[in-house]
């Protein structure tokens, strides 16, 4: 069960991309963050002023992943792509969908051009980014148009040379005139290169250019020209972040790497589809301590796209698998094309395995201390619980839970924790049925009675009948009894037990003035503990749960209507006046004894009402309510 708090500790201070599941496990939401930790968190801070729109989200999260990169840029660019791929409901509400720019190049043309793209074309262009501004990427545009002359025209060139006049850039000194052949091909080509060579991460030139000029023109106090140089020199450095999310190859791949504590591994598989990463999945792996890196990811490519419909055109592994000129025609195969399995050594290729790799670790390190947690609140609070009461070998526990309401016939429940967790196909629930009015202690000893007459029946009957115990729901019984209460229920219960010739361990649940447990009734003694303890916590989980069983089945059966007060039955008696009644006299047996004066008493009560509930219960007497 994913527990939102405990994972919310586990949140890394680093860029990365939150995903929000509701309890269908649909994605609802999806952002980006620079520290997922403080990100995330503000989602469940009471104290943080919510939009209607984000409170209603909020309230359907059940669970929520993450992906770390290793930039905001990063970030940003694949929340783009997960948005874009999910569509998530609540993302269309609270913020804008458009698509991060491209910088294309059009070198498929004999004289390129440089401008602006929203989408990556399979086109003979170039294409860089994903960019997370636009305004940077345009300014950076008119830069490299102003410094490397490159033409802005849509004239189709060399065809239209000469056939008409050159336009105002070329006046202005900010274009060759290549459509005036003022210009020849290889020396525009040059220029292009500068212009591929700057986009491909050769910024320096670039930015010490900018740097100089700002620098001369605050030196001539020409502040207002400086100033112009300072935001082309961050939309230039902006541009310059690297990001790695988006590849300018529209391919499908598979990026695979794992991380491996040597008892366990996890497997991180990045999806890349179009050449943007789209999502991801984890997978644990259990291995034996001879298992190598490479026999694990082996292992797990065999595994995994002998199961999937979709085998992607590559894979980038984060090591050489064993066989795998094999397993690589293998995979051609299924495919109906060729599959190449790549293990980059260097460059962008190399740092996305990294990536994948660094998640996997991540996820390998949370699902260690969830292990932990868990066992720490299950198998391990139970020997908790078990020891504060000097006992041993204690995996089975049985609690029951008494429920009565406003007058209604009591139920019963029994609930069942094996290692610390419920097994919910051991639950029982009863119908008192041989107590009249709310008396818990009579209702308990039925329930207890009937449980295990049934249990000592059961088995006696399967061994006639040469058949193991197992097959029995009654049959197992529990290494403790624990009771909902205190000292009263604990000698009920051990004096139904004592009757059935059973020794099982009881003990009580008490609870103090707010209702809360306090302490472990047993042995005459009751026993404090402590309450920031894991077998506090699975004692209260306990008594909850059985307190819910019972509250719930009695619900179902007054909705139902099968179960019913007597006092329905009396004319002028409705649901008001018989919650009144039980209130003023606490009892059903009080009821039936008080006299007409005593009724009255009762608030909502009147002389008639009062009459028809004495003459009521008198039926077989006198019907003169002088009379008693």
């Amino acid at each position: 069960m994913f527990n939102i708090e405990e994972e919310l500790k586990k949140l890394p201070s680093q860029p990365g991309v939150y995903l929000m599941h509701d309890a269908k496990d649909e994605i609802i939401y999806v952002g980006k963050a620079i520290s997922l930790k403080n990100r995330v968190r503000q989602y469940f801070q009471s104290s943080r002023n919510k939009t209607a729109k984000i409170q209603q989200m909020v309230s359907r999260i059940a669970r929520f992943e993450y992906i770390v990169t290793d930039s905001e840029l990063e970030a940003l660019v694949l929340e783009c792509n997960l948005i874009k791929e999910h569509q998530p409901r609540y993302n269309t509400m609270l913020k804008d969908d458009k698509a991060y720019p491209y910088i294309k190049v059009t070198v498929g043309e004999d004289f390129p051009r440089v401008m602006t793209a929203r989408s990556m074309k399979k086109d003979k262009s170039r294409y860089f980014g994903p960019y997370t501004s636009g305004g940077a990427v345009k300014d950076t545009i008119d830069l490299m148009q102003k410094i490397y002359r490159i033409r802005t025209c849509n004239r189709v060139l060399p065809r239209d040379i000469g056939k008409a006049r050159p336009c105002l850039n070329y006046h202005i000194g900010q274009c060759d005139a290549p459509c005036q052949g003022k210009i020849s091909r290889e020396e525009y080509a040059k220029k292009t290169e500068q212009v591929l060579e700057f986009l491909n991460g050769h910024y320096d030139i670039l930015i010490n250019y900018l740097e100089d000029k700002m620098q001369e023109a605050s030196a001539v106090m020409e502040f207002e020209k400086a100033m112009e140089y300072r935001d082309l020199l961050a939309s230039v450095k902006q541009i310059a972040q690297k990001q790695k999310i988006t590849s300018e190859a529209a391919e499908d791949r598979d990026i695979i790497a794992m991380a491996s504590d040597g008892e366990d591994a996890v497997v991180q598989v990045f999806f890349v589809r179009e050449g943007k990463m789209i999502g991801r999945e984890h997978f644990g792996v259990s291995v034996g301590s001879a298992d190598t890196h490479a026999q694990i990811l082996t292992g797990f490519v065999k595994q995994y796209y002998s199961g999937t419909p979709f085998v992607p055109k590559e894979l980038w592994i984060q090591e050489e698998l064993e066989d795998q000129d094999v397993i690589e025609k293998w995979l051609s195969t299924r495919r109906g094309q060729r599959v190449h399995i790549l293990v980059p050594k260097k460059g962008e290729k190399e740092r996305l395995v990294e990536l994948a790799r660094k998640n996997a670790k991540m996820v390998l390190i949370q699902d260690n201390e969830r292990n932990k947690r868990e066992e720490a609140r299950t198998s391990g609070a139970m020997q908790e619980v078990a020891g504060w009461i000097g006992l041993s070998g204690v995996r089975r526990i049985e609690a029951f839970d008494i429920s009565n309401i406003s007058g209604y016939e009591s139920v019963g429940s029994m609930v069942v924790y094996e290692d610390g967790k419920p097994k919910r196909s051991d639950y029982r629930k009863f119908r008192i049925r041989t107590v009249t009015g709310p008396d818990d202690y009579a209702s308990m000893r039925e329930v207890l009675t009937r449980r295990f007459t049934h249990g000592l029946e059961e088995a006696k009957r399967l061994e006639e009948e040469n058949l193991g115990t197992a097959l029995g729901s009654f049959t197992r019984f529990p290494d403790l009894l624990m009771m909902d209460g205190g000292r009263g229920q604990v000698n009920i219960a051990l004096e139904v037990l004592s009757e059935l010739g059973l020794s099982i361990p009881v003990c009580g649940m008490v609870k103090d003035d707010n209702h809360r447990t306090r302490g472990l009734y047993y042995q005459n003694v009751e026993i404090p503990i402590d309450r920031r303890s894991e077998g506090f916590r699975l004692i209260t989980r306990i008594q909850d749960e059985a307190h819910r069983f019972a509250i719930e089945y009695h619900r179902s059966l007054r909705s139902k209507g099968q179960v019913r007060s007597i006092l329905d039955e009396i004319p002028g008696i409705g649901d008001t006046r018989r919650k009144a009644l039980m209130k003023h006299l606490k009892s059903l047996d009080a009821v039936k004894l008080a006299s007409v004066e005593e009724l009255m008493e009762v608030p909502g009560m009147n002389r008639t009402s009062a009459e028809n509930v004495y003459r009521f219960f008198r039926k077989n007497k006198d019907d003169n309510p002088a009379q008693i």
